[in-house]
């Protein structure tokens, strides 16, 4: 069973310029994306192609952990390949996608909010790219073209967080806003007003081939060399960081 919460965000008239609102919802195990959940938003991203839609989570303090660690190895190499479909797809659909980020986003999480096109984030968010450890390159696809090389290979390699006075310094945020929601709700505003074919346009313009071909490599390369194996549960960890990483329930 999928554990997004869907709605439309502003006045439901049923027109394709209203934005879906999407929102992760198990805080009990925060947010750990399983597989019937990416799945889902697979599909919403592929039904709705030009829709903005905007992504984040029910509670306040948490976007997500990551993918569940909690299924067998198989099941966690699917969930891991599926998610790479979404970024493609977030990267390559005409609409538009707003990450609302509130709290610790960690791995799988932290890859949908560089794969969203705009994000909105309180004070309280942080990013963890959670890869080496786990025998994967994670974010590497996307994070150079976002904060630039150096800092990319500093946040994939060593797995450290980026909290959020950093993440607009580096300019992964524009902003901070207290209510980013509202900030959301503001952008979607605007992107409603604008010509949804020049959105599209733009997008495909800003997005640059040589993104969607270092994703594709990234995901092969994972494909390839990663048995679906967590590691393991009694390994020490560098940081408190990495416990909420390898541990998605609180």
């Amino acid at each position: 069973m999928s554990d997004l919460k869907v709605d439309s965000l502003g006045d439901t008239d049923g027109s394709q310029r209203v934005p879906l609102r999407v929102r992760l919802d198990t805080p009990a195990r925060r947010n750990a994306l399983t597989l019937a959940t990416v799945e889902h938003l697979h599909q919403l991203l592929d039904e709705e192609p030009t829709r903005t839609l905007v992504l984040g989570s029910t509670t306040a303090g948490i976007f997500s952990s990551g993918a569940d660690l909690d299924v067998d190895d198989a099941t966690r190499a699917r969930l891991s390949d599926r998610l790479y479909a979404c970024y493609e797809l977030m990267l390559t659909r005409p609409g538009i996608t707003i990450a609302v980020v509130e709290g610790a986003a960690v791995g799988g999480g932290a890859q949908l909010t560089a794969a969203s096109d705009l994000r909105t984030a309180s004070p309280a968010a942080r990013w963890r790219w959670v890869g080496p450890g786990h025998g994967l390159a994670v974010g590497a696809w996307i994070l150079p073209s976002l904060v630039g090389r150096a800092r990319a290979l500093d946040l994939t390699l060593t797995s450290r967080w980026l909290h959020a006075e950093e993440a607009v310094t580096a300019g992964f945020v524009a902003a901070l806003d207290d209510d980013p929601w509202q900030s959301a709700a503001t952008m979607a505003a605007v992107l409603a007003e604008a010509d949804q074919a020049a959105l599209g346009r733009v997008k495909r313009i800003a997005g640059a081939e040589q993104v969607l071909l270092q994703l594709q490599m990234e995901r092969e390369e994972n494909r390839a060399s990663w048995s679906g194996r967590a590691p393991s549960r009694d390994a020490p960890t560098r940081s408190s960081g990495a416990e909420v990483a390898r541990r998605p329930r609180s």
